[in-house]
Formats: structure tokens, C-alpha cells, sequence
């Protein structure tokens, strides 16, 4: 078998990611399929290039000798790509691709730019990984990304991007069924929460590892189920499981979202841009800054409007006197 670049991107991935089920579901297969190709590839090299264990992988001294090869020929490859799709996709017209991890922002941060950029071709990307969208953004598959960084477990940013800080601390509250003997209070303590099952998405960049720290302070070590947060949710209404939850989050009737007493667990929101902003298609349209302030005053007023929408959360905002509040009355 010959090494193709496909297979030297997904060694890379397996790599960033330290688990084959997370590396499975950032390259969009399945883990099974993953694991048969990584055999093939160290079949085709004669030897191991991950450890396997209990925790997740670790590359062998091999498998560190193949990626520092790898990673500049799947960077080399992706800038490649984009460059050649920047040049084509200049006769169609102007155009902003966009990454995001999840966030009730989203919506109305598209109407804004839709509006702003009339003519342009807005495209969104989603992943539940911060890193994989910076590592897009970085190779030219991205203009800009909106993610979030789980507080205490820090963001692996490429060099050369440039940061705006949105939220500095986003606190995250709890959802939980709405007949939940937490449910009654505004604010809830951890230790209401100890005999409850915690349910948390682990493909989510550091949302475990946050989760994780911030039980083990507070003494407390529940019963963890993992999955997406779409099956949390169903889990959730029917008392099976609670889970942290953005404050922005809307309201159901089977389901409460309260803060957490001191707020422990915590994100901050940014977005990252390159450099050379949007390039010559978004130049074209007259939207040279649209990387910088424009786009990310959009995001501020729609963040600000989803916030002011979530009335738990806004109640937190006018307790902690956030600056949000002071924007909305100027």
C-alpha cells in the first residue's frame, strides 16, 4: 500500500485528537474504519506507530518521526487547495467562509453579515472541535472562527492568527429536568448535583477535562455518561442525567438551566481571523475589514441579543454588572 496524503491526515488527527474515537468523528468516519486504516498504514510501514492505551493513543518514537514529516506535506497540501479554490472562486464573486463551534449567537450574527455583505457568499462550517476549525482557519479553508476555550485547558493555536476576545467568561450553567429538586432554587450548588449522572460531549476540546477538574475540587466524583449533547438533552428532560449548558440556551418546558453557585465552570469566547483577512474576493465587494471590526461587531450585537434573550442569564449579567447590560442602555 502507498501513503497518501488521507492517510497522513489522519495519523495527524489521531495525534491532535489522542483517541481514535475523537480523531474518527473530526475526520466524519467511523471509528471502526479509522482503526482498519491505521493498520494498513502500519502494516505498510512494518511497525506501530501509536501506543494503545487504557487513556487513549500515544505515538510511538516512530509514529513522532512520521507526523513531524506529515504535518508540513497535510498543511502544505490543505494551503495548496484552498489557494487554488480562493483563485477559481474569484470569478463567481465574493465570498466569507466562516467556522464555528456551537452558539446561540450564530443566527443572528449571519443576518448581520448577510446584510452588511450583500453579493457575498456566506458560507458556515461547524465542528465540535475548536482546534480542528483553528487548523482550517490556519491553512486557508476558514476566514474566520468563533470558538470557545474551556477554562484551564487552553486552545492549540497556530501560529500567525490574530484574536479578538468576545467574552473574556462565559459561565456555563446546568440544564436539568424541570421537576429536579435543584430545579427550584435560582442558583444551584455542586453538591446538589453529586448523586446525578453527569453527561458530557468528550469531542468537545476540553469540555471533559474542565468537567473533570472542577468535580474533583469540589470532592465530587459522579457517574459520567459520554455522548453528543443532542442525546443529552432527550436524557436530561426525563431526570436521566444533567449537564453543563451554554447560559444562552433556550427554554423548554421539561427542562431548567440554572447557574452554578460561584460560577466554576467557565469558557471564554473568541474569534480568530488571518492576518490577511478575507483576501482579494471580500476586498472586491468592499468588505476589506470584514475580518476585523465589522464582522466582529456583528458578532458582539448578536451575542449581546441571544444573552439578553436567555432570562436566567440575563439575570446573572444584571447581578454581575456586565458590560453587556451598559451596551444594550447606550
Amino acid at each position: 500500500m502507498e501513503l497518501e496524503v488521507r492517510h497522513l491526515r489522519a495519523l495527524c488527527a489521531i495525534a491532535d485528537a489522542g483517541s481514535l474515537h475523537k480523531a474518527a468523528r473530526q475526520l466524519g468516519m467511523s471509528q471502526p474504519s479509522l482503526t482498519t486504516q491505521l493498520r494498513r498504514i502500519e502494516n505498510a510501514l512494518g511497525a506501530e506507530l501509536f501506543s494503545r492505551e487504557r487513556t487513549g493513543c500515544r505515538p510511538t518514537p516512530l509514529g513522532r518521526s512520521v507526523l513531524s514529516r506529515a504535518r508540513p506535506l497535510v498543511s502544505g497540501m490543505a494551503a495548496l487547495v484552498a489557494e487554488a479554490r480562493v483563485v477559481a472562486g474569484l470569478a463567481d464573486g465574493p465570498r466569507l467562509r466562516i467556522g464555528s463551534t456551537a452558539s446561540r449567537a450564530l443566527v443572528g450574527w449571519l443576518r448581520r453579515l448577510r446584510n452588511r455583505l450583500p453579493g457575498t457568499d456566506i458560507s458556515l462550517h461547524m465542528d465540535v472541535s475548536a482546534n480542528v476549525l483553528l487548523r482550517m482557519l490556519a491553512a486557508g479553508q476558514l476566514d474566520v472562527a468563533f470558538v470557545h476555550e474551556v477554562e484551564g485547558c487552553p486552545l492549540l493555536v497556530p501560529e500567525g492568527l490574530e484574536r479578538r476576545v468576545l467574552v473574556e467568561r462565559e459561565p456555563q450553567f446546568i440544564s436539568m429536568a424541570r421537576d429536579h429538586p435543584a430545579a427550584g432554587s435560582p442558583v444551584v450548588e455542586l453538591a446538589d448535583l453529586a448523586e446525578d449522572r453527569w453527561m458530557v460531549d468528550p469531542t468537545v476540546d476540553g469540555e471533559w477535562d474542565g468537567l473533570r477538574r472542577v468535580l474533583g475540587a469540589a470532592g465530587l466524583d459522579p457517574p459520567v455518561l459520554h455522548g453528543d449533547y443532542l442525546t443529552a438533552a432527550s436524557l436530561i428532560a426525563v431526570g436521566e442525567a444533567v449537564a453543563p449548558c451554554q447560559p444562552t440556551s433556550g427554554p423548554r418546558d421539561d427542562m431548567a438551566i440554572r447557574p452554578l453557585r460561584d460560577d466554576p465552570l467557565a469558557v471564554r469566547l473568541l474569534l480568530f481571523s488571518r492576518p490577511d483577512g478575507l483576501g482579494a474576493g471580500a476586498e472586491r465587494a468592499g468588505a476589506e475589514r470584514s475580518s476585523g471590526d465589522a464582522v466582529f461587531a456583528d458578532l458582539e450585537a448578536s451575542y449581546r441579543e441571544a444573552a439578553l434573550r436567555a432570562v436566567d442569564y440575563r439575570r446573572w449579567l444584571a447581578a454581575h454588572k456586565s458590560p453587556l447590560l451598559h451596551a444594550r442602555a447606550a
